[in-house]
């Protein structure tokens, strides 16, 4: 496996990047300097030595706050993606094995979600039921999940016909053990390759919520950094770029592990073709 690794270079970079970014939300309570929502008067202050990332319009510690909402992003981000990810899978598995009618309802519910503006979707459902980071990872979870649901259907489909299937059949094997046991972690390689990415999706989406208004007021997050950053863009233009920066960078960890995890998985499935 390390030797793959090595050999996919994005995944690599990946990697190392996104372990630096870990490794600095969990120990921002020891490499903060400040306290991030300590408010002081050195309000739009550029970086220096006191604050090396500047402070914002209220006199909070860009760096401080850049470090605590990274906790808030990749919480977010994995929580959200992992229900996308298993919700995607229980429902493109059913569906695929299955067959027949409830494949025929399962698609047009896909093709309804497909339809809507996914983001949308999102701001009603926050504005409607709150803000709270719970409710935010929930409806991001919950609206993304048509993409694993049509990779685990097309597995299922192809799975289904192979003779170890069929022969689980002829033994008497109850199909919902079938599916548990051996379609879904056979047919999970592109869904894991797939929810990495979609961290990232995850990520942008809070930040968007956030910069918007509607991301959880009682948490430190990249999205409301930048948003508290746009009325200084001029005179205060390190507010919104290095919490942007930081949102880019962790996008950018999490899409080169999932890029170079579906370049790994591929493959193993066309092994198992």
């Amino acid at each position: 496996m390390l030797s793959m690794i090595n050999q996919v270079r994005q995944l690599k970079i990946g990697i190392i990047l996104l372990t630096i970014i870990i490794l600095l939300a969990l120990f921002a309570p020891l490499i903060a300097t400040h306290d991030p929502f300590s408010l002081n008067d050195d309000m739009v202050n550029p970086p220096s030595k006191n604050y090396l990332l500047g402070t914002d319009g209220l006199g909070r510690d860009i760096f401080s706050g850049i470090l605590y909402g990274a906790r808030t992003s990749i919480v977010i981000g994995v929580v959200a993606a992992s229900i996308s990810g298993i919700v995607g899978t229980l429902i493109g598995g059913i569906s695929g094995f299955y067959g027949g009618k409830i494949d025929s309802v399962v698609s047009e519910i896909i093709n309804v979600f497909l339809m809507m503006p996914t983001f949308f979707l999102i701001l009603i459902i926050v504005a409607l039921f709150g803000s709270s980071m719970f409710n935010v990872m929930v409806v991001i979870g919950i609206t993304t999940w048509t993409g694993n649901a049509r990779l685990m259907r097309a597995q299922a489909l192809s799975l289904k016909q192979r003779t170890f299937v069929k022969s689980l059949e002829n033994i008497g094997e109850s199909k919902i053990k079938t599916l548990i046991k051996h379609i879904i972690p056979n047919g999970i390689f592109p869904i894991i390759a797939n929810t990495t990415m979609n961290i990232s999706e995850a990520i942008l989406t809070e930040s968007g919520l956030s910069f918007l208004g509607l991301g959880d007021p009682n948490v430190m997050s990249w999205g409301q950094m930048v948003y508290n950053g746009k009325s200084y863009l001029t005179n205060g233009w390190w507010i919104s770029t290095f919490s942007g920066a930081a949102i880019v960078l962790t996008v950018l960890a999490f899409y080169l592990i999932g890029d170079g995890m579906n370049n790994i998985l591929s493959p193993k499935l066309n092994d198992n073709k």
